[in-house]
């Protein structure tokens, strides 16, 4: 299990985390999901030991992350700018990596060969993108980590390959129990893979919860009512969002659907409707329903 606890860390002043609190669960595929300049990749960096931060708490089953060599054993990391030596084919990098990881699987390392199709005699440097992040990839799943923390992990990657790779992870967190925290804007994707979700704004985290949960405490309601003006709704309900084309209304309410569909009969509607929230849908609208909305604009 990884837990943060009221983490600080100022840059000339800026808090980049500004009391951050977490708990990612073991075994567990964590989203961490936010807007630009939210604290994602500083908090990855905390958790990889390459920042200490200010005050607060980092740990790992309990154990510190920083200047901690035992730990850091048990971590691989995928930064959304990987690091390579420049001269070095993959092969090379593979070696390094056996140096580093006590658990480096070289029989992993000669089966995922395969699957990324990449010639290892190559220099890391000469190619591409997306083959420099399945290099990534294939080198921090044989270090056979007990935690896998990833940044946009999939960008540059064609929509086979990561479907190929999320497969492996997912492989991995089901046979060897693997402790997945990634950070990304696809949260589309994210839907797909995560069981765990935490939302992050300035330097906080505002909500961490199951996925199900989420999609449980959120929901989208079109509803429509015999006059042109609809009447008052029930005080007690809380509204996310509300959007209105003709006599169609639709509602982002948060709360179970079936308690709000309920309350809603008291309005009389000629029509109602709850629809299922994507991910996206309930991240934009947890972050400030209409001010984080995208708005239209008269250029």
């Amino acid at each position: 299990m990884i837990e943060v606890r009221s983490v600080v860390k100022t840059f000339d002043g800026f808090a980049a985390l500004d009391g951050a609190t977490l708990t990612v669960p073991k075994g567990a595929i964590y989203g961490l999901v936010g807007p630009n300049g939210a604290g994602k990749t500083t908090l990855l960096r905390h958790l990889t030991g390459v920042y200490r931060q200010d005050s607060g708490e980092i740990t790992f089953e309990g154990v510190p992350v920083w200047e901690n060599a035992y730990v850091k054993a048990c971590i691989a990391s995928i930064p959304d700018d990987w690091h390579y030596f420049m001269q070095s084919s993959v092969r090379d990098m593979m070696k390094f990596y056996r140096g580093l990881y006590p658990h480096f699987d070289a029989g992993r390392y000669e089966k995922l060969k395969g699957v990324f199709n990449i010639d290892e005699r190559h220099a890391v440097r000469r190619l591409s993108k997306g083959q420099q992040k399945q290099v990534a990839f294939w080198l921090a799943l044989c270090c056979m980590p007990d935690y896998l923390l990833l940044d946009e992990p999939v960008d540059g990657l064609d929509p086979v390959m990561r479907r190929q790779v999320w497969s492996l992870v997912m492989q991995d967190v089901a046979e060897n129990g693997t402790t997945v925290l990634v950070s990304s804007h696809n949260l589309r994707e994210l839907e797909d893979v995560c069981d765990h979700v935490g939302v992050m704004n300035r330097g906080k985290v505002l909500l961490e919860r199951s996925l199900s949960e989420l999609q449980d405490n959120t929901v989208k309601i079109q509803l429509a009512f015999d006059s042109e003006e609809p009447p008052q709704l029930p005080a007690e309900l809380t509204v996310l969002h509300h959007s209105r084309v003709g006599r169609l209304h639709t509602i982002i309410f948060r709360g179970r659907a079936d308690y709000i569909t309920e309350r809603l009969k008291i309005c009389s509607p000629v029509f109602m409707e709850a629809i299922p929230l994507t991910l996206e849908e309930i991240f934009i609208y947890e972050l400030g329903g209409e001010d984080y909305a995208v708005r239209d604009i008269v250029l």
